[in-house]
């Protein structure tokens, strides 16, 4: 069996459950909390520290990956998140359900860069992209198809299977792992930086977990911004700390190489408004347009199949127009569908929502492609570990950092209409704020050298012509032509 295309269909089989879970359980939070005696809104705890959880252990996985070995920490993290879905199906008090979710947390802050490690060690450059793809498309369906699922399930069946569906999903995937992914570990083993890591723990669970619930209205605002402010606090500590540590577990000496600097601050910019557009999409549709959460999720499911449509599609694009210039102006195009959504009216047919969120979904899931690929085009095996570990600490954040600013705007809407109720009218600045952060992520891209990712994309190397060199060159040429010459007739 071709492994260029079973390890990303293990890889992404498992980032697609973790993707899904993470959100399927929003439309069932009313029937869960009522089957274990407590409110739905003090259920949203379930949410937040499942994301406190995954921010706090990301940081952890690039060494531990290195530790014993790519495979056998994805497989085991895929475990550990089975043993928080069955913890969760079991639950039957809030304490439970959290510790649960907890659990869940720690096994995804695993599985996503590791996952990437995996497929990075175990498939060539050149098939990198369209590896790659397969990977970010669990990413960009999951937000999507995770509310409809969760409504549908909990409607015909029971809330208890939102999670017990991860069973065979998971047994299948430790199966095929374990099957066609080569034991590789790193041969040096670098001494843990348990200080580092307690540093970067609160720092990124500080600043993740208070972005996250400062659109939930689930605390009070002091007690968020005391997170952030904590957050920032000791992640300024950690970059004075990682300066003076030969193995920092988020290594920022990356962010000298061009490709990885742009990927990661255009990328966090570009995010922050794909971050922001599952949060305010469905609340558009339910409570600016009431429709029920089932017909929400079907509507905001077209963003996934411009994705997936995406997918065959991608390698060559890159391939013929090269990274710099399709992550330019595919930024600009991107974010101009995501301002579109500024224009949705509860009259603007059902239909051409559906049409300009397939097409947006379809530029949204080749800038991702293109940003998770090249991220890593100019780093060295040794490093490999470290900037999955970077790479996912930065999605993380700045997925919730659009969360944030979505919910922030849409409050600074209320409060300057002097609204009481939330209402379609509301969401408008909100989607164009976004869409002008990610838009704003094209000038980082557009530093990056010609040709950036060459050896990754398959295209040829974009010589750039400068007549003093040229002439230079030719001078050069015709002098060893006629050396040449002499020395043959000598």
């Amino acid at each position: 069996m071709n492994k260029e295309r079973v390890i990303p269909l293990i890889v992404a089989a498992a980032l697609f459950m973790e993707n899904m879970d993470s959100t399927v359980i929003a439309t069932s939070l009313p029937a869960i909390a009522s089957d274990i005696g407590t409110s739905p809104l003090t259920l949203k705890l379930a949410i937040t520290s499942y994301l406190l959880a995954l921010a706090v252990f990301i940081p952890a996985s690039g060494w531990t990956a290195d530790r014993f070995g790519a495979r056998t920490v994805f497989s085991s993290a895929i475990a550990v998140f089975m043993l928080g879905s069955i913890g969760c199906a079991l639950s039957s008090s809030i304490n439970d359900f959290v510790i649960a979710r907890v659990i869940q947390g720690i096994g995804g802050a695993m599985m996503t860069p590791v996952g990437r490690l995996v497929l990075l060690r175990s498939i060539d450059k050149s098939a990198l992209v369209t590896a790659m793809t397969w990977v970010t498309v669990p990413a960009l369906i999951g937000p999507v198809i995770g509310p409809p699922l969760g409504g549908f399930i909990t409607t015909y069946f029971s809330w208890h299977w939102i999670f017990l569906i991860n069973i065979p999903i998971g047994v299948l995937g430790i199966f095929m792992a374990l099957r066609y992914i080569d034991p590789i570990r790193s041969e040096e083993h670098e001494r843990f930086d348990l200080y580092g890591m307690f540093l970067a723990g609160v720092g990124v669970g500080g600043i993740a977990f208070g972005l996250s619930v400062a659109g939930l209205n689930l605390l009070p605002w002091p007690l968020v911004a005391a997170l952030i402010v904590i957050g920032i606090a000791s992640m300024t500590l950690y970059v004075i700390h990682a300066k003076r540590t030969a193995s920092p577990v988020l290594d920022f000496s990356l962010l000298r190489l061009p490709t990885m600097y742009a990927c990661v601050t255009g990328g966090f910019m570009f995010r922050v408004g794909i971050g922001a557009l599952p949060f305010l999409l469905p609340l558009l549709m339910q409570i600016g347009f009431g429709l029920s959460p089932f017909q929400s999720g079907l509507v905001t499911f077209a963003s996934a199949a411009g994705s997936m449509g995406m997918k065959t599609l991608a390698a060559r694009i890159i391939r013929t127009f090269g990274f710099r210039n399709i992550m330019v102006i595919n930024a600009v195009v991107s974010s101009f569908f995501l301002a579109a959504c500024a224009l949705f009216t509860i009259t603007t047919p059902l239909l051409l929502i559906m049409i300009i969120l397939v097409v947006g979904g379809f530029f949204r899931s080749l800038q991702f492609t293109a940003i998770n690929t090249l991220a890593y085009a100019e780093v060295d095996p040794a490093r490999m570990s470290r900037a999955t570990t970077l790479v996912s600490v930065n999605q993380q954040l700045a997925i919730s950092a659009g969360v944030a600013i979505g919910a922030f705007s849409v409050e600074s809407t209320m409060w300057f209409h002097h609204a009481t109720e939330l209402s379609a009218a509301d969401f408008g600045p909100a989607f164009l704020l976004v869409a002008i952060i990610s838009a704003a992520s094209a000038y980082f891209f557009f530093r990056m050298p010609a040709d950036a990712g060459h050896e990754v994309s398959g295209r040829r190397m974009v010589v750039i012509s400068d007549p003093t060199r040229e002439s230079e060159a030719e001078e050069t040429a015709a002098s060893e032509t006629a050396s040449a010459r002499d020395q043959k007739l000598g």
